[in-house]
């Protein structure tokens, strides 16, 4: 009875091992379970891939229909407390079947190995580049290629022509607060990249608002900026990339890109870095009118508030705390409250971050899940939609995302709740009927800065 007894409970224990080990999935099964509700399938590339950049040897750029992304590398960002209720804001659980892809063999077995051994269900598909050229059902973001990865700015700076860059003349810009001489993320910067002050193109407290176009276009002609060359950015801080990329765009620049991450993400893909102070060449015409699109732009509440009368939905970037009225979010800002009838769109734990649109990585999360999240607010495409925060950078991040996902009739509100909070107009304090707090769906547990600046 002894070992009838053993030799069932290892029975039991090679069953176990067995469901968790990983197993493939051809092409024909998969396509059998696109729309399977127990099947999850997972694109493991980089966002660019994921987004709309084409594979090596890939005849079309994009991911396969009804996919979601989880990378290898936001294993080692995720609290091991937090894994198993983060996955499954992702639609990822352990009683479905986790079908995994990679055109890269290294990442596909990382990133499966980890979720069997968490023990999840696995399969990897390992024919994608196949799959694509066969013409197999593919999505991806209409205006995928704003948001670029460290080898396509990598390949840029090299002279070379990666995949939407057709023009001849580029600038890479590190954007950060404060002249050159105080611009700390600059200290250390990408190998080429020039020094981009926020207060080229935005006034000083306590309304940052866009400057007048002529004292914008005067700055951008100081360093080398025409509407006609492609401006890469990046920062540190990344609500300063898209504040930039909202700014450019709204003056005429045509084609503008903001490297995914950070200075951090750079380096981690192996490339270099200088110390070097690169000084701009100055030139003589910006090539068109500022603002060739005013339309991005809702400056003075006063507009905000007539256009929302007229059906515009203006869409919190505000922490909780301060859309129900609990704090100002800022030192600077007195009252709190929001303006009446604003919908909150989610944002961070802080004024300084936005954390809820980041990915464990710090590169931008999906578009098409925040998406989702909106659509349960009532913020669906078609919408004229208006994104404001406390003093403009926070809300350059959800709007950037609806560029990326082709939404049109989208702005940015500039003055936000600062200006609003110095009107008589009205204000609206607490949840909206009672509201409780939506879930982001992204809480990986990370520690978040905390401050009330994000131009710090």
């Amino acid at each position: 009875m002894k070992y009838t007894a053993l030799f069932a409970i290892f029975s039991l224990f090679l069953t176990a091992c067995n469901d968790n080990k990983v197993q493939p999935i051809d092409t024909a099964e998969l396509l059998q379970n696109l729309n399977n509700p127990q099947y999850v399938i997972i694109d493991s590339r980089n966002d660019s891939l994921y987004n709309g950049f084409k594979d090596k040897h890939a005849s079309r750029g994009g991911h396969i229909k009804g996919s979601i992304q989880f990378t290898c590398s936001w294993f080692d960002s995720i609290e091991a407390g937090k894994f198993d209720s983060f996955a499954e804001s992702k639609g990822i659980t352990k009683n479905k079947t986790l079908v995994i892809y990679d055109s890269n063999p290294d990442n596909l077995a990382c990133i499966s190995a980890e979720f069997a051994a968490k023990g999840y269900k696995v399969r990897t598909f390992s024919d994608f580049i196949s799959y694509v050229n066969a013409g197999y059902p593919l999505e991806s973001l209409l205006n995928f290629q704003y948001s670029v990865s460290p080898e396509w700015v990598y390949s840029v700076l090299q002279g070379e022509k990666p995949e939407s860059y057709t023009n001849d003349d580029f600038m890479l810009f590190e954007v950060s607060w404060g002249a050159l001489e105080n611009a700390k993320a600059y200290t250390q910067h990408i190998v080429g990249a020039y020094h981009f002050d926020t207060d080229w193109v935005e006034g000083e407290a306590p309304v940052h608002n866009l400057l007048e176009p002529a004292t914008i276009e005067r700055n951008l002609l100081k360093n080398g900026i025409t509407k006609d060359k492609t401006i890469i950015l990046y920062s540190d801080n990344p609500l300063a990339a898209y504040r930039i990329f909202w700014a450019l765009k709204w003056a005429g620049v045509e084609d503008v890109r903001v490297l995914n991450g950070n200075l951090s993400t750079w380096m981690d893909s192996g490339f270099p870095t200088e110390t070097k102070v690169n000084i701009p060449q100055p030139v003589n015409n910006f090539g068109g009118h500022i603002p060739t699109n005013p339309q991005l732009s809702i400056a003075q509440p006063q507009q905000a508030y007539a256009r929302q009368q007229q059906g515009l939905k203006l869409i919190s970037s505000r922490a909780w705390e301060e859309y129900i009225g609990e704090v100002s979010g800022d030192d600077a800002i007195q009252a709190t409250g929001e303006p009446q009838g604003a919908i909150w769109g989610f944002s961070g734990s802080a004024p300084s971050n936005v954390a809820d649109f980041y990915d464990p990585d710090d590169t931008l999360r999906n578009p098409k899940e925040i998406e989702a999240l909106w659509q349960e607010l009532g913020i669906v495409q078609g919408d004229q939609l208006a994104f404001y925060c406390g003093t403009g950078w926070r809300a350059s991040v959800p709007w950037f995302m609806t560029q990326l996902l082709g939404w049109r009739n989208t702005a940015v509100y500039d003055g936000g709740w600062n200006a609003w909070q110095m009107t008589e107009l009205p204000v609206q304090k607490g949840a909206p009927t009672g509201l409780l707090k939506p879930d982001a769906k992204n809480d990986s547990g990370r520690m978040l800065k905390k401050t009330n600046s994000c131009r710090g």
